[in-house]
């Protein structure tokens, strides 16, 4: 479900008016009609009179909030890139002593799972317009990731250096991202194939723990 942040209390519809209390509900309605949308609709083929209809509005009242489907896009993809910190929690809170490293790379690894399987229609849209070469939806991923990249890195940054271990943390924790994130966009294709899902999350998780802290 589509959640306004305090800014965006303030930022003018297509329009250029404020929203009220009522704009705002029919604007937070429209966004989650889009994502849901998302989910069965493919991207160039949704349409705003599609996402009007399924609020039981008009297509004016859609261009009041919004310039077209891509502009509500990408405002979804902008407040999926603000909960980066449930991506980054499992990192910063976890246990990554040798004991207890496991369990929090596995806790890592269900939240990749989770966010992206929650998320997974607009996530897709964002990965199809960044290959198209569309700088705001990559800004979208990269304001996602690099947080979670970053917290990674001051973990691999503290094992490297109790276990002596030459590696480069940055380098490290990108490919460990880089991995979770793609693992977890083609998790249905894995699943497909008839790779468990549980088996997948304990070689992820096995992955993860050993590029942390080294081999046990």
């Amino acid at each position: 479900m589509a959640h306004a942040t305090t800014d965006e209390a303030t930022v003018p519809a297509a329009d250029g008016r404020i929203p009220g209390r009522r704009g705002t509900q029919t604007r937070e309605r429209l966004l989650d009609a889009t994502a849901e949308m998302l989910g069965s609709t493919s991207y160039r083929d949704l349409k705003v009179v599609d996402i009007a209809r399924a609020v039981g509005t008009s297509p004016a009242t859609f261009y009041q909030y919004f310039a077209d489907v891509e502009s509500a896009v990408l405002l979804l993809g902008q407040r999926l890139a603000e909960d980066a910190h449930e991506l980054t929690a499992p990192i910063e809170e976890g246990n990554w002593a040798a004991a207890g490293a496991y369990d929090a790379a596995l806790t890592l690894v269900d939240a990749f799972l989770d966010f992206w399987r929650s998320h997974e229609a607009v996530l897709r849209v964002v990965d199809l317009a960044i290959v198209e070469g569309d700088r705001r939806f990559r800004e979208i991923r990269n304001k996602l990731l690099y947080p979670v990249t970053k917290a990674l890195t001051a973990v691999v940054e503290l094992h490297s250096r109790t276990n002596g271990r030459a590696v480069d943390p940055a380098a490290q924790a990108a490919v460990l991202v880089s991995m979770l994130a793609h693992v977890a966009e083609h998790r249905r294709g894995n699943e497909a194939w008839g790779i468990d899902r549980d088996a997948t999350r304990h070689a992820l998780a096995e992955t993860v723990r050993t590029s942390v802290v080294g081999a046990a």
